[in-house]
């Protein structure tokens, strides 16, 4: 098998599919995808624990076959200084990976200035970790969510939330943001949620409120965050 070369693992839908705008092309597999690197990405895991070469491996391949639906020749995706993905010239993307899913979504820079996508286990997060990863405020909103919205594990849902804002603003930045960086507040009875940027240093007036969507089906919950392009930008 070549680098690059197609799995039969990738699944025909993913819980991304409703969360994205069209133009985006989205692959995820529940199980391990076996396919070899490219000499460019090798470095990324010379250190790295079997379990974290895994998610490396399989992330890429569904990466590369995301690329492909969109016209892009399959290729090396190595890591830059943050361990964020290098996407090929014109092209943004993100990839996640949990137990029980791997998923990337690849855009062209044309349509989509910047994604970010999450997936987490459907359960709560361990005692203590709320306090670390929320706002005050968000606190407040996840207890009262919690008490009157049961159904999603509404605390993960907030990380998963934050990490798909972290994916899409460091690349549209190069600037990394914190857990603090950003107030996130879920719609009332939808999927949706708005995020808040709370620092100073914001490169793009556009950015300084993003939206992104949220899903809880089959023990994962998955979120998105879009910032499109900017008419001749």
């Amino acid at each position: 098998m070549r680098p690059g070369d197609l799995s039969p693992a990738f699944l025909d839908s993913s819980p991304f599919d409703s969360l994205l705008p069209e133009g985006i092309a989205v692959v995820a597999t529940r199980t391990e995808v076996e396919a070899p690197l490219f000499r460019a990405e090798e470095s990324v895991l010379a250190s790295a624990v079997a379990s974290r070469c895994r998610e490396f491996v399989s992330g890429r391949a569904c990466a590369r076959e995301a690329l492909a639906r969109l016209g892009v020749t399959r290729q090396a995706i190595p890591a830059d200084d943050a361990g964020a993905p290098r996407w090929p010239r014109g092209i943004v993307g993100s990839i996640t990976h949990c137990d029980g899913l791997r998923a990337a979504a690849v855009g062209r820079k044309l349509e989509i200035a910047a994604l970010g996508i999450d997936a987490e286990p459907d359960r709560p997060l361990p005692a203590g970790a709320l306090d670390a990863i929320a706002l005050p405020v968000e606190r407040e909103r996840v207890r009262q969510l919690l008490r009157k919205q049961p159904g999603p594990s509404w605390d993960r849902l907030l990380f998963s939330a934050k990490e798909s804002v972290f994916k899409a603003w460091h690349p549209l930045t190069g600037m990394r943001l914190g857990f603090e960086g950003g107030e996130i507040a879920f719609g009332a009875g939808d999927s949706r949620f708005s995020v808040r940027l709370r620092t100073p240093q914001r490169q793009r007036t556009e950015a300084a409120l993003l939206h992104g969507r949220w899903s809880a089906e089959g023990g994962l919950l998955a979120t998105a965050v879009v910032v499109p392009a900017m008419p001749g930008g």
